[in-house]
């Protein structure tokens, strides 16, 4: 039996996961998938300070409360920053690292570095249209159970620096369709799978699919998950 910790992506909660962990659990495992700070059931407690920080702790305190070892930590999309720096904290509690279509940070990246300034300033500028300065509305701002974003966790830059982080075998899965709709924000996901796929020290895979694997194609991607365990 795994055990699987899931952290969802930007605009969305633990809800993400759902198809995904049903598979996951139907075949003997632990499955865990929190909802970070401010997004999904606990957008009441969205306010503007929330910022990498806040969701990196998020899942350190999971990690640490579910008192979880051997943890198969999977980062999707915004995540992949995420997942990084709990894995520079806690490697000892980590099994393996999966980027699902997700930002690979070297040293020093922040999201906003990985994505741009031309798409970060647009990125400012929606917040302070229409997301009070300091979130980012949902495209479209109806959808179902998607919450704003908190613009904060762009800024903060990940330390890569420590060799039993860089040691935990690693897994990137590309969902190859309709990257050039993403603009900007697919090119560093197109550009860390190309590093992924050259890297021995990483197992590589693809779902043909766009970007919301979780919704679209949740038993491929379980079934590629479960290569894992």
């Amino acid at each position: 039996m795994a055990t699987y910790l899931l952290v969802h992506g930007g605009w969305a909660g633990g809800w993400q996961w759902r198809a995904v962990a049903t598979r996951l659990r139907a075949a003997g495992h632990d499955v865990y998938t929190p909802t970070l700070t401010g997004l999904g059931e606990r957008v009441h407690l969205a306010n503007p300070a929330i910022d990498l920080e806040t969701h990196i702790q998020d899942i350190l305190m999971v990690l640490d409360y579910e008192d979880l070892h051997d943890v198969i930590l999977v980062g999707y999309s915004y995540s992949g920053m995420i997942v990084t720096a709990v894995a520079e904290r806690a490697p000892e509690r980590l099994a393996h690292l999966v980027y699902l279509d997700a930002f690979v940070p070297g040293d020093g990246d922040s999201l906003a570095a990985l994505i741009g300034p031309d798409l970060t300033a647009f990125l400012e500028q929606v917040a302070r249209d229409y997301g009070d300065g300091w979130r980012l509305p949902h495209d479209p701002p109806d959808a179902p159970r998607r919450t704003p974003q908190p613009i904060k966790p762009l800024y903060q830059p990940v330390a890569v620096a420590n060799p039993a982080a860089a040691a935990i075998p690693r897994t990137f899965i590309y969902c190859t369709q309709e990257k050039e709709a993403m603009g900007p924000m697919g090119v560093p996901l197109t550009r860390a799978a190309g590093r992924a796929k050259a890297d021995e020290r990483w197992r590589y895979r693809e779902l043909k699919t766009g970007h919301i694997p979780v919704e679209t194609t949740p038993q491929e991607l379980a079934d590629l998950l479960l290569e894992v365990a």
